[in-house]
C-alpha cells in the first residue's frame, strides 16, 4: 500500500480531474483507514475536511466520476420500506457453549479423538454485538447483511456503509469473497447516546448489544452513521479464488485488507494454553472499552475444521466459553433527584457500597419512574446489582422475599425539589421535567455544560465554582459570565484576588473559540460537539445559522431531518434570541474561522507529544506544531519521527527510546518554537 506522502504526491500530479478524483478517493480512504482501524492517524482533521469537500465538489460537477467505494459514498438515502431478505450462501451457525474447564477439556478430547492428532486452536474474544455477512466483489463491498436465523438474513448495506472501519474496497482481493464478523458499539458511544436520549425523554438502550442491532436496522443510514458503530472481522463466508488455510492466516489476511481485527487473539499449542487464556480474559476482559460475550475457541487448519465439520446448529470445531455474569447483593438506602440541564429529574438508587467488576459502586441510575415501577424498586429493598457494558452502574431485580415491611415506594416528585414548579410528564415519553424553563438546577447544569472542555473550555470554571457564583447571586445564565468582575469575584469565599484574574482571563480568551464550539455548548438537543463543528463549517455565521431552514440544513449529508428540527425550533424561542444577542454583545466570535498555516517549518516532521508541558496544554501545543506544518500523532511507530516528552512521560517515551526515535524535552521544545510569531 502506498504510504501517505505517496497518495499526496498523487493527488497533487494528478493530470486530469478524473485522475484527481481517483487519487483523493484513495488518499481520503488510507487516512480513514489509519484513524479508525489503526488508530495511529497522520491526517489532521483540517486537512482531512478540506479534500473531502474537493472530492465532493469533483464528485458534483462530474457524477461519473462516482464509485461505490468513494468516501462520500458511505451515507445513502433512506429506505424505504422493509429491509430485503438475503440467502446466505454458506450457513451463519451458532456455536455451541461450555461453562468450565472441565467442558472445555471434553471438547478437545472430542475434537482429538475425531481428527486423530492434536490441533492447534485460536482463542478470540467474543464481541457481543450483531453478526453481519459483507459481500465483495472484486474487491468492491456490494452487500452486508445480517446473521437472522442464520441461513436467511437483511440486507443493510446502506447502513453498513457507514461504518468508518469497514472498507468499502480491499485491495488484491480474490474476485469473491464473504467477509464476516461483528457489529458492535464502543462503551463511550454507548454511554453518550443514552445520557442523550434520557436528556431528550426517550427510553434509553438496555445495553450496547441491544444499541447496535436497533442503529443498524434505522431506516435512514444518517442515523446509523451518527451513532458511530465499529466492526470486527473474524471470519469468511463463501469466497472464489482464496488461498487462506488457517484461521491465524485469515486474521492476518483480514488485517492487510485493513478490516478492524480484534488484537487480542492468541494461538495456543495445547488445550491448557486454551484455558490461561480464558483465566487471564475474566479479569482483563472489564478493561475492554467494549463489551464480550465470552471467549471464542477454534481449530486452527481449515483442513482439520473441514474434517470436523458441523451439525444443523453449530460447527463441531469451535466453541464459546461462557463467563458466568457478576451479579451483586446491596441495598438501597435512599433514592435521590437529578436534575440534567433540560430539565429531565433523573432518579439515582444511593446503595449500601459494594464492590462489582474491580470497582467500588455506591450509587446507580434507575433512569425513570417506569424503570423503578417495572423493577418494583423500593427504599430498603434488597436488589441485584451489576455493569451494565462492564462499566455503568444498574439494578437487575429487587428481592422482594427479603422485605421486612419497612420498605417505602417510591414516586417522582409533583414539584421540583430545586424551584418548587411542577413537574409534567408529557403524553408518549418517560421523562419527567421541571415546567420551569429557568431552574436554578437547570441553569446550573447549563452553565457548567458551557464552560466544560470540548465546549468554551473556561478552565478554572467547575462545578463548585458555578455553584457558588449562583449561590452569590452573581449569576443567572451563561452570559451573566461575560459581566462578572474582578470586585465581585473577590466577595466569594476561598476566591483571592489572583484566582479572580485568572477566571476572569479565562472567561475572557472563550469568547474566540468560534461557532462550532458556541452551538454545542449552548446545549441545543442533539447538537454535539462534532455536530457543533460540522455545521458551522456549512453555515460559518450566527446569521446564517438563524436563517436556515429544515431543508436547507438537511441538504447537508451529516445533518437529518430530526436534529434540523431541534435547530430550528431552538432558534424560534425567544429565551434563546435574547440569550444569543447578550453573548453577541460581550464579545462572543459567532462565526467560524478557518485557519491557515502559519509556516512549513516542519513539514515531513511526524510529531508525538507525551507527559505534561508546564508552559501549555498538549493540545494547544499540538494545534501550533500543527500550523507549522507537522503532523501530530497519537501513538508512537516507526513513522514517527519526534516525540515531545514533558514531566511524567510514560510508555510512548519508551516506546520512542526503544525504536532510536528523536526525544525533544520541554525546553528544547520551546526552543524550537521561540522564533515563531
Amino acid at each position: 500500500m502506498p504510504t501517505m506522502n505517496e497518495l499526496r504526491a498523487a493527488v497533487a500530479g494528478a493530470a486530469t480531474e478524473e485522475a484527481k478524483a481517483h487519487a483523493l478517493q484513495q488518499l481520503l480512504a488510507h487516512a480513514g483507514y489509519l484513524y479508525y482501524v489503526k488508530d495511529a492517524p497522520e491526517m489532521e482533521d483540517y486537512e482531512y475536511d478540506k479534500l473531502y469537500r474537493e472530492l465532493l465538489d469533483l464528485e458534483t460537477a462530474h457524477p461519473e466520476f462516482v464509485t461505490s467505494y468513494s468516501p462520500t459514498q458511505r451515507v445513502g438515502a433512506k429506505i424505504e420500506g422493509d429491509f430485503p431478505k438475503v440467502v446466505h450462501g454458506r450457513p451463519m451457525l451458532s456455536l455451541g457453549n461450555v461453562f468450565s474447564d472441565a467442558e472445555v477439556r471434553t471438547f478437545a478430547e472430542r475434537t482429538e479423538r475425531d481428527l486423530g492428532h492434536r490441533p492447534e486452536y485460536v482463542v478470540e474474544l467474543k464481541i457481543d454485538g450483531l453478526a453481519c455477512n459483507l459481500h465483495y466483489e472484486n474487491g468492491v463491498l456490494v452487500r452486508a447483511v445480517t446473521r437472522g436465523d442464520g441461513r436467511v438474513g437483511e440486507d443493510v448495506t446502506n447502513n453498513v456503509r457507514t461504518i468508518q472501519s469497514v472498507p468499502l474496497w480491499i485491495e488484491n482481493a480474490p474476485p469473491y469473497i464473504e467477509i464476516r464478523g461483528e457489529v458492535y458499539m464502543p462503551h463511550k458511544e454507548f454511554q453518550r447516546i443514552n445520557e442523550e436520549r434520557e436528556a431528550a425523554g426517550l427510553p434509553t438502550f438496555v445495553n450496547p448489544r441491544n444499541a447496535a442491532a436497533g442503529s443498524l436496522r434505522q431506516l435512514d443510514p444518517a442515523i446509523t452513521a451518527s451513532r458511530n458503530l465499529d466492526f470486527f472481522a473474524y471470519a469468511v463466508g463463501s469466497s472464489e479464488g482464496s488461498d487462506i488455510h488457517a484461521q491465524s492466516e485469515l486474521l492476518e489476511r483480514l488485517a492487510q485488507y485493513h478490516f478492524h481485527v480484534n488484537p487480542h487473539y492468541r494461538v495456543c499449542k495445547t488445550i491448557d494454553e486454551v484455558i490461561e487464556q480464558i483465566a487471564h480474559w475474566d479479569v482483563a476482559r472489564h478493561d475492554l472499552p467494549y463489551d464480550t460475550d465470552g471467549m471464542v475457541i477454534k481449530v486452527n487448519s481449515f483442513e482439520d475444521q473441514e474434517q470436523l465439520g458441523a451439525t444443523v446448529k453449530d460447527p463441531r470445531w469451535a466453541t464459546a466459553f461462557k463467563y458466568p455474569p457478576e451479579e451483586v447483593e446491596t441495598i438501597v438506602k435512599d433514592i435521590t433527584i437529578n436534575i440534567g440541564r433540560t430539565g429531565v429529574l433523573t432518579p439515582t438508587a444511593e446503595l449500601e457500597p459494594v464492590f462489582v467488576s474491580g470497582t467500588n459502586v455506591a450509587r446507580a441510575t434507575l433512569h425513570n419512574e417506569d424503570f423503578i415501577k417495572d423493577k418494583d424498586i423500593r427504599i430498603g429493598d434488597h436488589v441485584m446489582i451489576h455493569k451494565a457494558a462492564e462499566i455503568i452502574p444498574e439494578v437487575i431485580k429487587s428481592l422482594p422475599e427479603k422485605r421486612t415491611g419497612e420498605e417505602r415506594e417510591f414516586s417522582m416528585p409533583a414539584h421540583c425539589p430545586i424551584c418548587d414548579f411542577p413537574t409534567v410528564r408529557q403524553s408518549g415519553e418517560v421523562a419527567v421535567r421541571c415546567s420551569n424553563p429557568h431552574c436554578p438546577a437547570v441553569e446550573k447544569e447549563k452553565i457548567i455544560h458551557f464552560a466544560s472542555r470540548d465546549a468554551m473550555n473556561i478552565d478554572g470554571l467547575g462545578p463548585s465554582i458555578v455553584e457558588s457564583l449562583i449561590a452569590y447571586k452573581l449569576i443567572a445564565t451563561v452570559a451573566d459570565l461575560y459581566k462578572l468582575t474582578e470586585e465581585q469575584l473577590v466577595t466569594m469565599e476561598r476566591m483571592g484576588k489572583k484566582s479572580a484574574q485568572n477566571l476572569l482571563k479565562a472567561i475572557e480568551d472563550s469568547k474566540s473559540r468560534g461557532l462550532g464550539r458556541l452551538l454545542f455548548a449552548l446545549g441545543i438537543r442533539l447538537i454535539g460537539a462534532k455536530a457543533g463543528r460540522t455545521i458551522a463549517e456549512h453555515f460559518p455565521t450566527m446569521e446564517a445559522l438563524q436563517a436556515a431552514t429544515v431543508e436547507t440544513l438537511t441538504a447537508v449529508s451529516e445533518i437529518g431531518p430530526t436534529m434540523a428540527d431541534s435547530l430550528v425550533a431552538y432558534f424560534k424561542e425567544p429565551y434563546n434570541l435574547e440569550l444569543i444577542a447578550a453573548l453577541r454583545e460581550a464579545g462572543v466570535v459567532m462565526a467560524e474561522e478557518q485557519v491557515e498555516p502559519s509556516g512549513t517549518e516542519l513539514e515531513g516532521e511526524t510529531i508525538v507529544l507525551t507527559g505534561t508541558l508546564e508552559s501549555m496544554g498538549r493540545k494547544e501545543a499540538g494545534e501550533l506544531l500543527a500550523a507549522h506544518g507537522a503532523k501530530i500523532t497519537g501513538s508512537v511507530s516507526k513513522k514517527t519521527t519526534i516525540v515531545i516528552a514533558g514531566a511524567e512521560a510514560g510508555s510512548k517515551l519508551t516506546k520512542a527510546e526503544s525504536l532510536g526515535i528523536r526525544v525533544m524535552n520541554e525546553a528544547e521544545f520551546l526552543e524550537l518554537i521561540k522564533d515563531w510569531n
